[in-house]
């Protein structure tokens, strides 16, 4: 994986450009000593590392678009970073870059239950949101693994899904308006308070852009009531073919579960072992279904999702009787991708979504790839929208077992691709998949991509080096550039 050449001439101007940043954001806003830019050297793919230049900690949107204006007069990149929390090297930084936190903005500005939305700060939690309002029945319904700690700015920016996701939404399903700052400073408002706006729909283009087009300051996102009732059931499976066929029956018998989340036998044992919930031992494959909504409803769904369940070959059937029982069981879910931590020195996180149907053929040909690399893989993921996120097991200590792991990956990825499906879920591109956008998107695809980048953000100082595996200049896209109302060799006939 490489990123673009350090500019020298940037780096030179170093202490220019931190005298710049330290007169926006006075005191511990700047942060230059190398002991705590270690901090921000990498994300959550922690196999990627790079010192930023220096990192900026804004705490107000004014702030925020200084920053950006005086960066794009220096010609300086920025990197926006939220938790830190990516998979995907999304918040990779940049020798010659400023690295933009916005772990100040941690404000729930305003909870409106009567519009059943609140307006946070990008730098607020997932699961802060719902502690919120949960004194008044509701909650916020995308729900990633790392809930606890990711935030709703980093969710913006990778469209994260999460468990409850099937029957909910995404991300960009549960954003009604947005406050962000594009790179000359300009400060625009999307959206707003209300179920939709006319025009274009900018907010979709905005989530899941990883930090590419702007720096969202201010998120207005929709809350949901809790339902009535809502109870999982534990279903194992003999095989894991099984059970990618009892996920496909279930939907296509019309149920739409709450969540639909399945582990094979490698995760059962590294959640089990970590988390106590509870799961039985003796099968290959663990599917979690929660149906939710009025009790009549949910029992009714219960006894016709165990039909199918026993007419795919179950082999195991447990049903939550209490809260605490639900919350266990999805506790070992939540918990899986540190579980896995336990049994391998070093796991690689992938991402990748196909057609429900082509589960049972991926999971098969998942494990001749595992033949084939000679490294192990623990498979956890959202079975009821196809998102996969298979954990390949490696020690990077030992020469040469970081590429295999690498190469494995690409292989998921792109059988990903070749079975109808794409290349990342809701994780994003960022570095990981980068190189493999051309296996999913042909030239023209990409380049009409890369126009919308040059109408945010003409000279590509934000976040560069990340989504497109070959970044083009905007002139070269058929970008004009015009300088004080002139275009360059003004005597050149133009048609």
């Amino acid at each position: 994986m490489r990123m673009p050449e350090p500019d020298a001439g940037v780096i030179a101007r170093r202490r220019e450009i931190v005298s710049a940043l330290r007169a926006i954001v006075p005191g511990e806003g700047v942060i230059v000593d190398e002991s705590e830019l270690r901090a921000y050297e990498c994300d959550g793919l922690t196999a990627y590392r790079q010192l930023p230049m220096v990192v900026v900690l804004p705490s107000t949107t004014e702030q925020v678009s200084q920053v950006l204006r005086t960066c794009k007069e220096m010609g300086v990149k920025v990197v926006p970073r939220g938790a830190g929390t990516s998979l995907s090297g999304g918040a990779l930084p940049l020798a010659d870059g400023v690295l933009l936190g916005m772990g100040k903005f941690n404000r729930i500005l305003d909870l409106d239950f009567a519009n059943r939305c609140a307006v946070v700060q990008p730098g607020v939690t997932n699961l802060g949101i719902s502690n919120a309002v949960a004194h008044e029945g509701f909650y916020y319904a995308p729900d990633p693994s790392s809930q606890i700690a990711c935030t709703i700015g980093g969710n913006i920016a990778e469209n994260s899904g999460g468990v409850h996701c099937l029957k909910y939404g995404l991300t960009t399903n549960n954003v009604l308006g947005l406050e962000m700052v594009l790179m000359d400073g300009t400060i625009l408002r999307l959206g707003g308070r209300h179920l939709d706006a006319g025009g274009y729909d900018l907010m979709g283009v905005i989530t899941g852009s990883e930090g590419l087009l702007g720096v969202v300051t201010e998120v207005t996102v929709r809350i949901l009531k809790k339902p009535a009732t809502a109870r999982a059931v534990l279903i194992g499976f003999p095989t894991s073919e099984q059970g990618g066929d009892c996920v496909a029956a279930i939907i296509a018998a019309g149920i739409i579960p709450g969540g639909m989340e399945m582990m094979d036998k490698p995760a059962i044992h590294a959640a089990e072992d970590f988390v106590h919930a509870g799961y039985p031992l003796d099968v290959e494959a663990l599917l979690i279904v929660e149906l939710d909504g009025p009790p009549a409803e949910v029992d009714h769904l219960i006894e016709r999702v165990e039909a199918i369940a026993h007419s795919k070959g179950c082999c195991y059937s447990r049903v939550s009787t209490s809260e605490e029982e639900r919350l266990a069981f999805w506790a070992g879910r939540k918990a899986a991708f540190p579980a896995v931590g336990r049994i391998s020195p070093d796991y690689y996180c992938m991402d990748g979504t196909i057609p429900r149907k082509a589960l049972p053929l991926v999971l098969q040909r998942m494990n001749e790839m595992s033949e084939k690399h000679g490294l192990r893989v623990a498979n956890v993921f959202h079975a009821g929208d196809g998102n996969l996120h298979p954990l390949i097991l490696y020690d990077a200590n030992k020469p040469g077992e970081l590429e295999k792991a690498e190469e494995f990956g690409n292989d998921i990825l792109r059988l990903c691709v070749e079975v109808g499906g794409v290349l990342t879920g809701e994780h994003g591109v960022g570095v990981e998949k980068r190189d493999l956008m051309t296996d999913q998107f042909a030239p023209v695809d990409l380049e009409q991509q890369q126009r919308l980048k040059c109408a945010f953000d003409p000279d590509g100082l934000l976040n560069p080096g990340k989504v497109f595996p070959t970044l083009h200049r905007c002139a070269e896209l058929g970008r004009l550039h015009v300088h004080k109302g002139e275009l360059r060799f003004p005597d050149i006939p133009r048609f």
